[in-house]
């Protein structure tokens, strides 16, 4: 390992610490030793992370840091005992190729001369293709010892584990480079002359295409075990939302075509709002000095009047609201608080006017630039534009403004099962739900789709929809097709054939488990891929999770993500092994101070009816050993989907 820096993961198994109610002390004091230990090097690479005793959560991390970041060393502490929760000897069972017992024998023989309770210990230790993982007990003392005992032998262990895989490569150039000057006789007698490398590169390009497509029907030979770790919600979010960019910027053709997009620059006044001194009510323009009494009336002043009238002491000169306040006057009184003393032509002109209380300067009056001075900002960048904000552009004297574009999205199905809502059924067949589905889903976010159909479960039907797809769309939305099944293409296609990055393949949720993201380069742009679930709520749920946050991003919205309100359960529920999004309808009576959550039945993912009338997705937490189920009247988030 002395030429490349040492990465180092320390991984705390812990249900206590990864939920805050206790300290990690063992993870910490492990990334201390290691700093400080000159035998993996000056800077180690230590990457951390605490989890909880679940099996999957444990493999998630060991499989992201082994196959994904590369790291050399995995330490975990805690979860080796002999406890119903001590689950990470079998975590890590399930993830290593080859086991390394002569590790594990030194910890126990050593712990034993310190403590006979060390025979309750159950580490395990292994390889996963160039990551050793060593499992240490929980308590920092226990895990420090056993470090010490193991760490004369790690650095030249890991350099074994490097240096095997040099060789492997070193030998293959060798042979490569013999093959491209040396002659052979074949078996049959022939003489024949190596190819050369570049050839024998062409050639195996192309033999692995082949294999590669052939090995999408090798259902015998199929992966049991999903490669991809399970990812919570919120880091499968964050993901996605940092991959979310805008596709650009444009000018609106006029005002009402910027309604429901988002502002791509700053907006400012060129002029005040009022641009006069404005009468805020219907009455009399006055002269506040004057004070209450007989006043004579010597015209009326509407809005929209160029009135050149000029208020005196002693005289008042009606006024309608919006109207511009005549020179000499200083307040406005409403007209209820006057009474009409004199009138003439039979009440149709006033002669004099009292007035019954007492004025005050600037009452009632707006004066110029009281709503928007010149200059002001009234409109940022990224601001939404709703009914309220298109009032404001007009009042400021805008008729086009910048926007973000909004991207070119393309939805469609997998699988010879679906078929569309107007043909007759088939054997085997069901209708098409989720296009529709999302479909309408999207457009009453605001932004308008493709529907590209139903994309057949073969290979190379599904490579060249999506070659098309990507040449068209910046984001591309499917369901189906990305489970365990046999004719599950997607994921292999994308990274197989289509060269794309497979950010996640699992997320640990209840319902979506399968949901995938991936991004392609095409042309130099950056294409987004959605590949959500089959089941018809799945679809939906996760659409709402992951895909309409991730347009907003790329609109331009700020705020791309939902709004989350605390909802008061109306029933009790046991709780699902994952954190389930249960659908449900908020409703708020006037004596609560929280809506109340009433579930929509079954929450079966194929159930599409359970989404009917559903505002809100109930953020459920996975059961603990201290928690199974919530009860009415239990506090929980929800998600808003639609309206309350």
């Amino acid at each position: 390992m002395s030429t490349q820096v040492l990465k180092v993961g320390v991984l705390t198994v812990s249900d206590r610490c990864s939920n805050g109610s206790a300290e990690d002390k063992s993870g910490p004091n492990l990334i201390r030793i290691i700093r400080e230990d000159g035998s993996f090097g000056e800077n180690p690479n230590i990457v951390y992370k605490c989890v909880a005793d679940e099996v999957d959560d444990i493999k998630a991390v060991l499989l992201d840091w082994s196959d994904n970041v590369k790291v050399h060393l995995i330490l975990t502490t805690g979860g080796t005992g002999f406890a119903a929760r001590d689950v990470t000897p079998e975590a890590t069972s399930q993830v290593i190729d080859r086991e390394a017992p002569g590790l594990v024998i030194a910890m126990i023989t050593k712990s034993l001369n310190v403590t006979p309770m060390a025979m309750l210990s159950r580490p395990v230790c292994g390889f996963r293709k160039q990551t050793l993982i060593v499992n240490f007990p929980g308590s920092m003392k226990g895990s420090q010892e056993c470090f010490e005992f193991i760490k004369p032998a790690l650095p030249h262990a890991l350099d074994l584990i490097q240096d095997s895989s040099e060789r492997v490569v070193a030998a293959h150039k060798e042979i490569q480079s013999v093959e491209g000057s040396v002659s052979h006789t074949c078996p049959h007698g022939r003489h024949h002359k190596h190819k050369t490398q570049e050839q024998m590169g062409d050639m195996r390009t192309d033999q692995k295409q082949t294999r590669s497509r052939e090995d999408f029907y090798k259902v015998a030979e199929r992966a049991r075990q999903s490669p991809f770790p399970m990812l919570p919600v919120q880091e499968a979010i964050k993901i996605v939302l940092e991959q979310a960019k805008s596709v650009g910027e444009e000018q609106t053709k006029n005002l009402l075509d910027a309604h429901g997009r988002v502002l791509a620059s700053d907006v400012y006044a060129t002029d005040p709002v009022p641009p006069f001194p404005a009468s805020i009510k219907d009455g009399y323009a006055v002269v506040a000095a004057d004070g209450p009494g007989k006043r004579s009336v010597i015209g009326p002043i509407t809005a929209g009047d160029m009135s050149d009238v000029r208020v005196k002491p002693g005289c008042i000169a009606r006024i309608s609201t919006g109207a511009v306040v005549p020179e000499g006057a200083d307040a406005v009184v409403q007209v209820e608080d006057t009474e009409l003393f004199q009138s003439s032509d039979e009440g149709a002109v006033e002669l004099s006017v009292k007035i019954l209380s007492e004025p005050k300067v600037g009452q009632d009056i707006r004066p110029v630039g009281f709503d928007i001075k010149a200059g002001e900002k009234v409109l940022s960048a990224n601001d939404y534009i709703g009914s309220a904000e298109l009032g404001i552009l007009a009042t400021v004297g805008c008729t086009s403004v910048k926007v973000y574009k909004s991207p070119l999205i393309a939805i469609c199905s997998t699988g010879n099962e679906v078929c569309d809502p107007g043909v007759p059924l088939g054997v085997g067949q069901i209708r098409d739900s989720n296009r529709f589905s999302i479909i309408s889903l999207l457009k009453s976010e605001g932004f308008e789709t493709v529907d590209m159909g139903i994309i057949r479960d073969s290979p190379d039907e599904v490579s060249m929809k999506f070659k098309e797809l990507l040449s068209k769309f910046d984001v591309i939305v499917t369901s189906g097709g990305v489970s365990m099944g046999e004719k599950d293409y997607l994921k292999g296609v994308l990274r197989g054939v289509l060269d794309a990055t497979i950010h996640f393949g699992r997320v640990f949720m209840k319902p979506g488990k399968p949901t995938t993201f991936a991004t392609a380069s095409f042309n130099g742009k950056t294409k987004l891929i959605f590949c959500l679930p089959g089941n018809p709520v799945s679809a939906v749920v996760t659409c709402h999770l992951f895909v309409i946050p991730a347009l907003r991003k790329m609109a331009g919205y700020s705020r791309p993500q939902a709004s989350i309100v605390k909802a008061k359960l109306g029933f009790g529920i046991n709780l699902d092994a994952r954190p389930e999004y249960h659908r449900t309808v908020l409703s708020w009576p006037s004596q609560e101070n929280l809506p109340i959550a009433s579930t929509t039945g079954s929450q079966c993912s194929s159930r599409i009816t359970s989404m009917r009338s559903a505002n809100a997705l109930l953020m459920l937490p996975p059961k603990q050993d201290n928690l199974k189920r919530l009860e009415i009247g239990s506090i929980v988030d929800a998600l808003m989907i639609h309206k309350l």
